[in-house]
């Protein structure tokens, strides 16, 4: 057994882990014939069967729904972009996909230029028409919304529900398209620190959103190209056309099966999903054109959904399943132990942590509600019950913007406030509380074993100081769906970052961000934010966050409770996994897993 240790600098919330429970028993081939296609070269040929925590639910995994942690995986495999980032966090360009240059410093212009032969998986080139449409969803440019405390629209018009932030994109101006239809030069009024990962992967196709709005692709971007910049202080009426096409896009691309119109899974990538047993499994085959990134070696990639940690084990002991990433615990670590010289297991700091937000609204629409409520909060005994036995070290985390790897992080945790939350003060809660009895809905994912042990101390604690507390544990999709809607007054869940870039800031905790489920909103810390995104340097970066850290404090938001420990396990009959502490986990690299001889 391995374990390593994250050193390098980390921003919150690319994706959010939820989790899912549905159990198959797929069995997949060790061993098959080498494809005859463009990458003949590099396959070994073979299957590698893995398994994943919760059910695929959509092949848009940027929008705001679809942004779940297998969606992006199977986005990762089935689509090619102009880089990808490894296990220690350097960006890696790819070239035989694209190039993007910088061109100007002052005012900061990028050219992104697309391959002649990169294709989409129906044939059709993949180009500017794809990089305008991939500019609209991800800058918000054409929104003049104005939204209220909880996030609904009141005038305006939001087009793309694009789950990460429009930050850095929004201050662009509209791109220049080249002459050979597979390039756009893109000017920023403003710098932004994150400029080299704005577009980078997982674009539109541009030509499907066409059709399924009523366009010819090229009057979709035409729309783009004329249409005005969004100003929320002076909304007009909406863009039909453009309404219809982001409409389509916003969930045209959500299933839990495969669709029978192939261009709702079009892939730019290695693989193309090739069959999906609804909640039990997901097969992916190589895709026979590509020849523009890292070529894999396998000719298919099954994946399994099994929630249950002890499931994902006993399956890989019976030789069903080949990787697995259980939810860490000692029981799993001692089970992977047991496999003895049949498993590889390698466990590490993950760039995730569970936490416990509050709403601002209803019951926590008080100040001091909210307070009281945290107050009651075990963290420590949380830490104790769920991570000690697997990291003895481990504290609670106090932290919202740093785990303790970061320099910052000391700095920012003496602070922030979080001192006051370090045991609960069932006698602080209730002088807040004088009297009252609030109710509370708690929702968790019922499916995640420590989240059920969160949710159990976190209740018993808060009926002490006299809280009323209803389960909302929610299992499967509904869980994942239900964020962000009006059902629950708290929810405990997790945040995993890429480990590049500032850009999940203003993602989680920018006011009217997709991913801002509780609907924070603090002035300060918006232009401390719109400051942050613009500052290239590390160590001002760091300051910048130690003050909104703070802010976040301040407002009784939630608390962070503790970083994840990862776990990963793998056949020794597979080769090439390495371990990722990002969202991507194993999956960084499934180009280089092979099958044994």
């Amino acid at each position: 057994m391995r374990f390593s240790r994250i050193s390098k600098a980390v921003a919150l919330g690319a994706a959010a882990t939820l989790a899912l429970s549905a159990c198959a028993a797929t069995t997949g081939s060790s061993n098959s014939s080498g494809s005859s296609s463009a990458s003949e070269s590099a396959a070994t040929g073979g299957e590698v069967r893995v398994v994943e925590v919760n059910g695929f639910s959509s092949f848009n995994a940027n929008s705001a729904k679809g942004n779940v942690d297998i969606n992006s995986k199977i986005a990762y495999a089935t689509q090619s972009g102009f880089n990808y980032i490894d296990n220690e966090f350097n960006i890696v360009k790819n070239d035989k996909f694209g190039t993007y240059e910088k061109v100007s410093d002052d005012p900061l212009t990028i050219k992104y230029t697309i391959n002649e032969g990169v294709k989409w998986s129906d044939g059709t080139q993949i180009g500017a028409d794809d990089l305008m449409l991939t500019w609209a969803i991800t800058s918000g440019y054409f929104d003049d919304a104005t939204l209220d405390a909880d996030g609904a629209v009141t005038k305006g018009t939001q087009y793309f529900q694009y789950a990460g932030s429009t930050s850095g994109l929004n201050d662009t101006e509209v791109p220049e398209i080249g002459e050979d239809g597979r390039s756009i030069t893109l000017k920023y009024n403003t710098p932004y620190a994150d400029w080299e990962l704005a577009i980078s992967t997982m674009l539109a196709p541009a030509h499907v959103v066409a059709e399924k709005a009523g366009l010819e692709v090229a009057d979709l971007t035409k729309i783009f190209t004329e249409t005005a910049k969004g100003d929320p202080a002076k909304p007009v009426k909406p863009n039909a056309e453009l309404k219809k096409a982001a409409d389509f896009w916003n969930t045209g691309f959500d299933t839990t099966t495969l669709p029978s119109d192939k261009s709702l899974y079009l892939s730019s990538g290695p693989f193309i999903a090739d069959s999906i047993e609804d909640g039990k499994s997901m097969t992916l085959k190589r895709n026979p054109d590509y020849n523009w990134g890292p070529m894999p070696k396998v000719d298919s990639i099954v994946v399994r959904y099994i929630g249950d940690a002890q499931a994902q084990v006993a399956a890989l002991k019976n030789g069903e399943v080949d990787i697995i990433a259980p939810q860490a615990s000692a029981d799993t670590l001692e089970q992977l132990e047991a496999l003895g010289d049949a498993a590889t297991v390698d466990t590490f700091d993950q760039l995730s942590y569970d936490h416990l937000d509050l709403n601002f609204n209803g019951p926590f629409k008080e100040e001091n509600v909210r307070e009281a409520f945290l107050k009651t909060i075990p963290r420590q005994q949380i830490v104790d019950s769920i991570i000690k036995k697997l990291k003895p070290e481990a504290t609670p985390l106090n932290s919202q913007l740093f785990v303790p790897a970061n320099a910052a992080y000391e700095e920012s945790a003496a602070n922030n406030g979080s001192s006051a939350y370090g045991e609960p003060d069932i006698e602080g809660a209730k002088e807040l509380l004088a009297g009252a009895t609030p109710t509370v809905r708690i929702m968790y994912n019922k499916d995640n074993p420590n989240r059920v042990d969160s949710y159990t101390l976190i209740a018993k604690s808060a009926t002490e100081a006299g809280f009323k507390v209803v389960d909302g544990g929610l299992a499967g999709n509904a869980w994942g769906a239900a964020l962000g809607g009006g059902t629950y007054d708290a929810v405990i869940f997790g945040w995993v970052s890429s480990g590049v870039g500032v850009s999940g800031v203003p993602q989680i905790f920018g006011s009217g961000s997709s991913s801002n489920f509780n609907k924070f909103s603090d002035k300060e810390a918006d232009k401390l934010i719109a400051e942050l995104i613009k500052t290239t340097d590390k160590a001002e970066q760091d300051k910048l966050q130690v003050q909104i850290d703070k802010l976040i404090w301040d407002s009784k938001y939630g608390l962070p409770l503790f970083q994840s420990v990862g776990v990963d396990a793998y056949s020794s009959n597979i080769d090439g996994v390495k371990p990722m502490p990002n969202q991507t986990g194993v999956w960084w690299n499934f180009w280089d897993w092979s099958v044994k001889s």
